[in-house]
């Protein structure tokens, strides 16, 4: 999957993509009202590159597809609801089939796997991890 993938994803379900300017350091935000009409916020002068504008993408959409918000009156822990985001987007850009797939291709080392799906090396760790295929060394 690839970002014009995820952008017609958003699209064909109801979510807004905004190119605006975030004031903080942040460079992406997903937004839900009332009615729950989800809009996500990307400030494109802080993406360094298509891998990262495609993770943080996949992120912001997967918070809008799960529900997965937080703010003081939520109970709902910060870390639970970034998880949520994170195996949303997981599922959708790196599917375990198609990881499995790479690693019968020989694709092995988390620098080819992150070029190959298109994500980040940090991105590519966590799905890793997710599927039970990378631990950290202690």
């Amino acid at each position: 999957m690839n970002i014009n993938d995820i952008r017609e994803y958003a699209e064909e379900n109801d979510i807004l993509l905004i190119d605006g300017k975030l004031k903080s350091d942040v460079p992406s935000m997903s937004i839900m009202d009332a009615d729950r009409n989800c809009a996500v916020i990307i400030d494109q002068k802080k993406i360094k590159t298509n891998a990262e504008e495609l993770v943080m993408t996949a992120h912001e959409v997967g918070h809008c597809e799960t529900g997965a918000f937080y703010n003081k009156h939520i109970l709902d822990l910060r870390s639970r609801c970034e998880y949520r985001a994170d195996k949303w987007a997981i599922k959708k850009l790196i599917p375990k089939d198609e990881l499995i797939s790479a690693f019968e291709n020989g694709i092995m080392e988390i620098w080819e796997l992150a070029e190959y799906f298109g994500v980040t090396e940090e991105f590519m760790i966590q799905a890793c991890e997710f599927y039970g295929y990378y631990h950290k060394a202690i």
